[in-house]
């Protein structure tokens, strides 16, 4: 399995996938590494139908974002504010080596 250059938190770049989010940003919500897949806020959504549970509870339909593959955004710089691919660098924090993702336009550290 490879590595997932995205983490929660990160802003990405949705590159395809249906017409209406195309070409916008959204924030990470969360990671599935198992499926190679993310949750963006805002994309993807979804109508799930919800039955009432208990007395006085609403039913009806909720919207709610659904999984998208990783290949389908990309990861947006937060120095040069760019879609852009990921490398990984290896520095060297406190004695020890650390794999880091960095910018291929810019080549700053994203972490």
């Amino acid at each position: 399995m490879n590595k997932m250059n995205i983490k929660k938190d990160d802003t990405v770049y949705v590159l395809s996938g249906d017409w209406q989010y195309r070409h916008k940003t959204g924030k990470v919500l969360s990671v599935i590494p198992d499926k190679e897949q993310v949750i963006v806020q805002g994309m993807n959504m979804r109508i799930k139908h919800v039955k009432p549970r208990r007395q006085g509870e609403p039913g009806g339909r909720i919207e709610q974002e659904g999984p998208m593959h990783v290949s389908n955004v990309m990861l947006v710089c937060p120095s040069c504010k760019k879609p852009t691919r990921v490398a990984h660098t290896i520095v060297e924090k406190d004695g020890k080596q650390k794999s880091v993702r960095t910018c291929k336009k810019c080549g700053k550290t994203i972490d």
